[in-house]
């Protein structure tokens, strides 16, 4: 039995709806502007190609857990996600809700400075899922939504995304092999913004899920 300098961490994991067998996380993309309006927002335009960001495995924070106001922000923000999980051979396994949490103002320094985001999009608990939904068929197209204390802040549906879900995934393959355990943030609508301690976040995908957390 091979023996390590430190101890090996426990393998991140995501529950599998209908299954108690759940999803081993490998890693975490993400795909930035992949809304129109988001990017409008963000004071981009047009459809460029998909940019990608990356996540740690052991950022993603379970369906039912609190989510930490993270260090070295004051301006944390939500971005709700259609979640894609990838399984055997780089083929779509299932799809969940996600949202990706930011340190806005510390993305906002590195952008200035020609900086990677790494410190604003992947520190610890930046990533709530839902359970994962064994997937088949078409992406659904419906509404994608968030409220922060039962109100609405973002609100848009999934059939707005500049770049389809089997469009991310052929994008992705060129850039990385996907392999099982990978999952794929695809984007978020118009409508981010700030989180503080104490705000109830509620976030659904129609005909996928829901997931909610308090900050704390």
């Amino acid at each position: 039995m091979t023996a390590f300098a430190v101890p090996i961490r426990p393998q991140p994991t995501v529950p599998v709806q209908g299954s108690d067998r759940p999803f081993p996380v490998r890693r975490i993309l993400c795909v930035g502007r992949n809304y129109a309006a988001h990017a409008r927002e963000m004071g981009a335009d047009g459809r460029d190609p998909p940019f990608f960001f990356t996540k740690p495995a052991d950022a993603v924070v379970l369906p039912g857990a609190d989510v930490p106001y993270p260090s070295a922000t004051a301006d944390l923000h939500h971005e709700i996600e259609l979640v894609a999980a990838i399984g055997e051979g780089g083929a779509l396994f299932g799809l969940a809700v996600g949202v990706d949490l930011t340190r806005r103002d510390l993305q906002n320094s590195f952008k200035a400075r020609g900086q990677p985001w790494d410190a604003a999009k992947g520190f610890d608990a930046s990533a709530p899922i839902s359970a994962i939904v064994p997937w088949t068929g078409p992406t659904p197209q419906g509404r994608i939504t968030l409220s922060v204390n039962g109100v609405t802040k973002q609100d848009g549906a999934v059939a707005d995304m500049i770049w389809s879900l089997e469009e991310i995934l052929v994008e992705a393959g060129k850039l990385w092999s996907l392999e099982a355990g990978d999952l794929i943030y695809t984007g978020t609508p118009e409508g981010v913004g700030p989180l503080v301690r104490g705000d109830r976040v509620e976030g659904s995908v129609e005909g996928v899920g829901a997931l909610a957390f308090t900050v704390v």
